[in-house]
């Protein structure tokens, strides 16, 4: 029998199974079937690109911030360079500024020899953040305020390739090659005034793919932000501005590069892993009933009397203990090729950008992490690689001289 013969008689034993599966439907219905069927896609408008969708740079906050997440992030950590002073970092700013009004609304900033990939600006934005060392030893005295490294944790485990930098730039967009041409315009311009010390890009699901407004998934399976800081929240911007002298329209971003041992996690029974975060995997409920966004039942307990979620599970130790430790949380997953076996048994480091903001994070962040790291089921298939925070300057107006941190390094308008 021919190779030809054969796949002739399979085709035709499976027409003849979906014939049989059809009984009393006529030709003329399954030819009208098959006409409005490829009449469907031709007949339906065709989407709209949302390359050409633009965010504001310019207003009192900057963008990235409230910004429904994108697709796409990358975060840049940079430490000026020794002979940066004050003036020097202004410049940078001002400069740094100037190429992103131009690119968020796709238009090519100066110099930029590609300018061809500056038109579709894909919701790009840029947020900037100043160390604490920078706060220290280059704001003026009358804008200057106490600005920590965030204290260790019990269960961090930091690499300094992932540390406190002096500047961080987030970079987020739907689409990877403006959030490429983006950087690379913005570390050429920055290439004078500083150095890079690490690069760490995330991504959540593909622009367009669900719903806006869905809870975004880690790389664990997890609904991963269900209980955020919302603008209908009456206590909203007191704990996401800052009022500190020169930071006003401003906030607190904090990074933490969280690394997962998804070889392990998905070996455990899925009752396991649920139990061990507190909600359920399908759709992010907690165990004690409801939907996603119903608050967990500390003291429901099953037929046996025992709790239905354990105090030890990871929803319940990020319980606010006092009504000032929330926070916004925009975080991004990540992956990266890794060669060392105790960080990537299979060759690749997987995990979670966690970016959060926040007004204070001495009393809003720091208490949570705490307890998380006192006791905490989802310990031991977490590790906290990397760390940092940096204070965010207010944004600028479109007016000639304005620029992001302006008011922070106490330089008069031009």
């Amino acid at each position: 029998m021919t190779a030809g013969y054969a796949r002739r008689r399979v085709l035709q034993t499976g027409a003849a199974a979906i014939g049989g599966g059809l009984v009393g439907w006529s030709t003329r219905d399954l030819t009208a079937g098959s006409a409005a069927a490829s009449a469907g896609p031709e007949s339906a408008a065709p989407a709209a690109p949302h390359g050409g969708q633009r965010v504001p740079f310019h207003g009192r906050h900057q963008a990235g911030i409230l910004t429904p997440p994108q697709a796409h992030a990358v975060l840049v950590g940079l430490d000026l360079r020794p002979a940066v002073d004050r003036t020097g970092l202004g410049r940078l700013m001002r400069l740094l500024s100037d190429d992103v009004a131009r690119l968020t609304q796709g238009r090519p900033a100066l110099a930029d020899t590609i300018g061809e990939l500056a038109v579709l600006p894909a919701r790009l934005t840029a947020t900037f953040g100043f160390g604490p060392r920078v706060v220290r030893d280059l704001i003026p005295a009358a804008q200057r305020f106490d600005f920590n490294a965030l204290p260790p944790f019990a269960t961090d485990r930091l690499r300094p390739a992932w540390g406190q930098t002096d500047l961080v730039v987030q970079l987020c967009a739907d689409d990877p090659v403006t959030l490429a041409h983006a950087r690379r315009v913005l570390l050429r311009d920055a290439r004078a005034f500083a150095t890079v010390r690490w690069t760490q890009e995330g991504f959540r699901r593909a622009h367009g793919s669900e719903p806006a407004g869905t809870t975004m998934r880690n790389l664990m399976g997890q609904v991963d932000g269900t209980v955020n800081l919302s603008p209908d929240d009456r206590d909203h911007d007191r704990l996401l501005w800052s009022d500190l002298p020169g930071l006003e329209g401003g906030t607190f971003l904090i990074l933490r590069r969280i690394a997962m041992d998804l070889v392990d996690w998905e070996s455990l029974s899925r009752s396991t892993r649920e139990h061990t975060i507190g909600r359920r995997l399908a759709d992010g409920a907690p165990l004690s009933g409801g939907t996603e966004h119903d608050a967990p039942d500390p003291s429901a307990v099953d037929d046996r009397g025992l709790p239905v979620i354990d105090p030890a599970s990871h929803v319940l130790r990020a319980q606010p203990v006092h009504p000032d430790e929330r926070f916004l949380r925009r975080p991004y997953n990540y992956t990266r090729d890794e060669t060392d076996p105790a960080w990537a048994p299979d060759g690749v480091e997987a995990g979670l950008l966690f970016v959060a903001f926040a007004a204070d994070p001495e009393s809003q962040f720091v208490p949570v992490q705490q307890r998380l790291a006192e006791q905490d089921r989802l310990n031991e298939w977490v590790t906290t690689v990397g760390s940092g925070v940096w204070a965010v300057p207010g944004g600028c107006s479109p007016d000639e001289g304005d620029y992001v941190g302006r008011a922070l390094l106490g330089d008069p308008p031009l």
